[in-house]
């Protein structure tokens, strides 16, 4: 299966990618997950269940990059982990990877103002074309997915806001693009560049 709903979890979470970022960074040991995530709830999460949730998505993420990446995450600049985190969340999610490239791309290609209301929906009934094995997901949890994609695509400056979906230009952070570029990447970085 290519697609899955990994996705409904949430949207960039700086914040919360900074400290796990840290903990990747230092080799924290299954102890000191345990600590720092349940017992002092670094990620100040409402209940352990979301903390638990929030932190795999993250480790998740993170994991399918390497140290130099975890530390443009936790030290760089706002503007530069936030695309530090982008890229790993691209590479790590074939359905956000294929929106953004796909359908976000054609609108770009089309010149389209803005991201029409029915994309999501409309890609999705096209993921399932392309991936049989795709879970039949519920009304709820589709909307759920695209409020976290569009709120992730707003956090990384593809638009302009969730609300507007207003198309924007974006310029990749020039250390991500370094990292990508020599951890052979290309893949991630053409998708991310997909803008004009």
């Amino acid at each position: 299966m290519i697609y899955k709903a990994d996705l409904t979890q949430g949207s960039i979470k700086l914040l919360q990618s900074r400290i796990i970022a840290d903990l990747l960074i230092k080799g924290t040991p299954p102890e000191g997950w345990k600590l720092a995530i349940l017992d002092k709830n670094v990620l100040q999460a409402k209940s352990k269940t979301t903390a638990t949730n929030v932190t795999r998505l993250i480790k998740s993420r993170l994991s399918t990059m390497g140290p130099d990446l975890w530390k443009l995450v936790r030290d760089g600049k706002s503007t530069t982990a936030t695309h530090a985190i982008f890229a790993a969340a691209v590479k790590h999610s074939q359905l956000l990877a294929d929106f953004l490239f796909l359908a976000v791309g054609e609108q770009y290609r089309l010149f389209s103002p803005t991201l029409p209301a029915n994309l999501w929906h409309r890609y999705i009934e096209e993921c399932r074309e392309r991936d049989p094995c795709m879970n039949a997901w519920s009304l709820s949890t589709v909307a759920r997915m695209r409020s976290s994609v569009y709120q992730t695509l707003a956090q990384a400056g593809y638009i302009e806001s969730t609300r507007s979906c207003r198309l924007q230009t974006v310029h990749i952070a020039e250390p991500v693009i370094h990292y990508l570029e020599a951890n052979q990447e290309t893949n991630v970085l053409r998708i991310i560049q997909v803008g004009p």
